[in-house]
């Protein structure tokens, strides 16, 4: 199923009285760019939300947050033995070197390690596996609003690939009025010449030379492209696929323009150009 590189999903619950919500906001990338947002007491299922995250959203830049509301604040300890140690060194320490600047010894001493300690919020085993379950579903809703919005893309891309090819048929009309008019210029300039020629041999040569602007070959690998580009459409994270398959059908397009030399056939190729240019930037919107 097609699904669109843009998505979002929010998904909330409480639990003991604690608001725990889960967005995630997916934008375009070409790979999986992950960031994550959790809120202190939940750190420890970083790389749980990061596996399954992964799993679930496979490509594009993704930012998954994770808040708790209504939580009760920390409780802080501070280690008073430590500070003591900690505090008597450090004023010993400024009496024996030469102490230009005002040090606030008691401010050093707080931040130095294990003094102040936070308890740390405690989950259950089954609190942990219903955040996890939140995750989820926030995952799972912005993937339902990537299909949403994917079907938008997917009528946008037929259409488009359908103008392609309705210019491809306007071409053909042209194509025998392109070889006449061709053989007629070579005819008008050869007897401007006023010299004799061999027939036979022109004829040879003047073959060859159509032979070299046909358009045949790149006309049916285009159609096929295009063809295959639909077929595509229909299978689960194409957009690599589609952007790889638009650079073959504008291979065959610029081809045909580089062959056609006659202005109406141009004309229908700058057409399909310009549809092809906004079918790989709506490609690149697919996952």
């Amino acid at each position: 199923m097609l699904k669109s590189m843009t998505g979002y999903g929010k998904a909330t619950f409480e639990i003991a009285g604690k608001i725990i919500t889960a967005e995630v906001r997916c934008l375009n990338a070409k790979q999986l760019d992950l960031n994550l947002r959790i809120s202190n007491g939940l750190k420890e299922l970083e790389m749980d939300i990061r596996s399954m995250a992964a799993q679930i959203l496979e490509r594009g830049k993704v930012e998954v947050c994770l808040f708790l509301e209504n939580a009760p604040a920390a409780s802080v300890k501070i280690n008073t033995e430590l500070f003591k140690t900690y505090f008597k060194a450090l004023n010993e320490l400024s009496k024996t070197v030469e102490n230009k600047h005002s040090t606030d010894i008691f401010a050093q001493v707080l931040i130095m390690p294990e003094v102040v300690a936070s308890s740390k919020e405690v989950w259950t085993e089954e609190e942990l596996k219903t955040v996890l379950a939140l995750v989820k579903e926030a995952c799972r809703k912005a993937n339902e609003y990537r299909i949403k919005e994917a079907q938008a893309l997917e009528l946008d891309l037929k259409q488009r690939i359908q103008l392609i090819l309705t210019y491809l048929k306007t071409i053909e009309g042209f194509e025998s009025e392109r070889l006449t008019t061709i053989k007629e210029r070579l005819n008008k300039s050869l007897n401007g010449l006023d010299i004799p020629f061999d027939a036979n041999r022109f004829e040879q040569e003047l073959i060859f030379y159509l032979e070299k602007l046909d358009i045949t070959e790149e006309k049916v690998r285009l159609m096929q492209h295009c063809s295959y580009f639909l077929d595509t459409l229909q299978e689960d994270s194409c957009g690599r696929k589609l952007g790889f398959i638009a650079q073959e059908i504008g291979r065959e397009i610029n081809t045909i323009g580089s062959k056609c030399n006659h202005s109406e056939i141009q004309k229908n190729v700058v057409l399909m150009k310009d549809e092809l240019e906004k079918i790989k930037e709506q490609s690149l919107n697919i996952l």
